[in-house]
């Protein structure tokens, strides 16, 4: 079958989960009134900061599944209920990113940073399950699918799983550095993805 309707439905997931982040911001600043108003605003900035995070990450999700439909050309029941799974653990991820938000620099800090980890690392986990089981052979990749692209994003994809591993397992030992470890995986990805994405825009390149 074709993928434009799976594409749409992604698409749609997407930006569900990247609208629901503003709520971690929002409950945290709640309704403050007069001169409070200021200190409320300066006291959430761990919600900002897991605002930016958690953004940046479901947009380089985004690109990156965008990149990898450009090589798929079509699915099959398998691919389909493999994106169910996958798509269904980035609707999540607005709720450890809440939980992260409230409980950084307190008691609950390491159990909101762990969940957020597990969260990520299955993220990275079913993104290579749907990126493998399509490749895999060339099963549902297009017939002239740019197998230069194609081994990039195997390469690439492949670290992520174990990279959100042992962040989370800092964020056990040291939820604030495990936090921080976050926010720049978010900012790797950003700069490895634009440079990916410029390659392979490069008709210089992919010659």
């Amino acid at each position: 079958m074709e993928t434009s309707r799976l594409e749409t439905f992604a698409d749609g997931v997407f930006a569900i989960a990247a609208t629901l982040l503003i709520l971690s911001v929002d409950t945290s600043v709640g309704s403050p009134v007069g001169a409070n108003l200021r200190h409320t605003l300066l006291a959430a900035w761990p919600s900002y900061v897991a605002y930016v995070v958690s953004f940046l990450t479901i947009g380089i999700i985004w690109a990156n599944h965008h990149t990898i439909m450009d090589q798929v050309g079509r699915a099959d029941r398998t691919f389909l209920m493999l994106t169910v799974g996958f798509l269904m653990v980035v609707a999540f991820i607005p709720f450890p990113t809440r939980l992260v938000a409230e409980f950084i620099g307190k008691d609950g800090a390491r159990s909101a940073t762990v969940i957020y980890g597990i969260t990520l690392t299955l993220t990275a986990v079913m993104f290579n399950a749907i990126w493998f089981y399509a490749a895999r052979g060339g099963r549902l990749l297009r017939n002239d699918a740019d197998q230069r692209t194609v081994r990039g994003i195997s390469k690439t994809f492949v670290l992520g799983p174990w990279m959100y591993v042992a962040a989370t397992i800092v964020a056990a030992i040291a939820p604030t550095v495990g936090a921080i470890v976050f926010l720049l995986f978010a900012l790797f990805w950003v700069i490895e993805s634009s440079f990916f994405g410029r390659d392979r825009s490069d008709p210089a390149v992919t010659r």
